[in-house]
């Protein structure tokens, strides 16, 4: 069954019609020709595929594009504004936090969810006590991130990154 949808994405607005089995992931990369988001598992393990929808991150692959109603998507592309990289984009250069770079824009989606999680005062597992703002320390971003794998290892550079970007 088809239906027309309207595709927020990075500050553009799509309509088009697809299948309601559609994922946001295939919406974005097949229909849209975005190449930010990934196909890693194709499956919500891996990742690579995180966007921000309605400001909160979510695997596109896990997602069917007929649900994100009139929210924003947000792709690593449409994170910089004005011509200016996004903070999180910044320090994940200057803390070399990608290798092959096939992770990296679901990477920075999803730090850039972590930081907006922090900044509510949301707690994870790692949190040490709920009644308090977390702290954005090594372990914190490390359980907010686990569901971001890098085949590469690039962790270190990874956790530096969002700490110096929660700093900015």
């Amino acid at each position: 069954m088809e239906a027309e949808v309207t595709l927020r994405v990075d500050g553009q607005e799509h309509r088009l019609p697809v299948d309601t089995r559609t994922t946001l992931l295939d919406a974005l990369r097949d229909r849209l020709g975005n190449p930010s988001p990934k196909k890693g598992c194709d499956h919500g393990q891996c990742g690579a595929c995180t966007v921000l929808v309605g400001g909160r991150r979510v695997l596109s692959c896990l997602t069917l594009a007929v649900a994100t109603g009139e929210d924003e998507v947000t792709t690593a592309n449409g994170l910089a504004e004005d011509g200016e990289l996004h903070p999180v984009q910044r320090a994940f250069i200057s803390n070399d936090a990608f290798q092959c770079g096939y992770c990296t824009p679901g990477q920075i989606c999803s730090a850039v969810g972590v930081l907006d999680e922090v900044a509510r005062g949301w707690p994870s597992h790692a949190t040490q006590d709920i009644t308090e703002q977390p702290e954005l320390d090594h372990d914190e971003i490390a359980e907010r991130m686990s569901g971001n794998l890098c085949r590469c290892g690039a962790y270190p550079g990874i956790v530096a990154a969002i700490e110096e970007a929660g700093r900015a």
